[in-house]
């Protein structure tokens, strides 16, 4: 096993506290995320200590991302770490403010896999992440 790294970055026109207070709804990242149905598994819905639910696929055919929030700065940063069967890792949500109605989104993760299997997946990973973004960009809009 190794860790592999992917990162995306994108401008979204919207003030950064209304990119931050959208992205932490958790349940509504379904929305926009490509075939995915987020939902908290914890008491509390924000913060260190968040539990989060993340499945992605097509019927009961899918993948399971469990996760728990360790870092929580709004409106800035929000670090998960990856605990499920499958995925393990790490991911950062980071936002930067570029000016008064204009935010940076800089969405990254640490997975750990075997190298090749990570090169493999990497292009659909990519690709599926880099449209649900733009999507989430396109709803401030």
């Amino acid at each position: 096993m190794s860790s592999n790294h992917i990162a995306i970055s994108l401008k979204i026109n919207a003030p950064i506290q209304k990119v931050w207070d959208s992205l932490a709804q958790w349940e509504k990242q379904g929305e926009w995320m490509l075939q995915t149905k987020v939902w908290v598994t914890s008491e509390i819905t924000e913060g260190v200590g968040t539990s989060i639910n993340a499945f992605t696929g097509v019927g009961p055919l899918g993948v399971l991302d469990s996760m728990t929030v360790t870092s929580w700065q709004p409106p800035h940063t929000c670090d998960v770490l990856h605990t499920g069967k499958i995925i393990k890792g790490t991911g950062r949500f980071h936002l930067r403010e570029i000016s008064s109605d204009t935010t940076i989104f800089d969405w990254s993760e640490e997975v750990i896999a075997p190298r090749v299997l990570f090169l493999a997946m990497l292009p659909a990973l990519y690709i599926g992440v880099r449209i649900s973004l733009s999507r989430f960009a396109r709803t401030f809009r």
